[in-house]
């Protein structure tokens, strides 16, 4: 993730306030951040954006957790091995979510892993950057599920 550094605002004339910073976009987005490892790791597809509506966790926007949450496909699933999982299942290809910072990323990460611990159906890849965690289908080989971590890794 880039970093961002602040720098002091110049000094305007004389009785005038010096000019406010433009804003920074401190967090990427979940769907930003999919946008870019898409370009890299084909044929994923958007599956679906989470709002607060329909978010199954109710976690959107909600103190230590995700700020923006998306599903994806991946495609090089089989067919036969995702019939009935439901839309923005994880085992359909993967999630993205992404925090407001980095500890509460950690913290969604190392929950996810004590509660899939031992229980193979509910196994994923989980790939923590920064603020964001990428969630994996259990259902891709190991060698296309690192395909997601090292775009992860690439990202500014």
């Amino acid at each position: 993730m880039q970093r961002h550094v602040s720098t002091p605002p110049k000094a305007g004339p004389v009785g005038q306030a010096a000019p406010s910073p433009a804003p920074s976009k401190a967090v990427s987005d979940a769907s930003s951040t999919f946008t870019a490892i898409s370009a890299v790791v084909p044929p994923a597809a958007l599956g679906e954006t989470v709002t607060a509506e329909n978010d199954p966790n109710h976690f959107l926007g909600r103190p230590h957790q995700y700020m923006s949450k998306i599903t994806f496909i991946a495609r090089r699933i089989p067919g036969e091995q995702i019939e009935g999982y439901t839309p923005g299942s994880v085992e359909l290809g993967g999630s993205i979510e992404a925090f407001s910072n980095a500890a509460d990323a950690q913290a969604r990460h190392d929950y996810i892993q004590t509660v899939t611990r031992g229980i193979p159906a509910l196994t994923e890849y989980d790939y923590l950057h920064g603020t964001i965690l990428i969630r994996v289908s259990r259902l891709l080989p190991p060698a296309q599920a690192t395909d997601y971590e090292k775009a992860a890794a690439s990202l500014p």
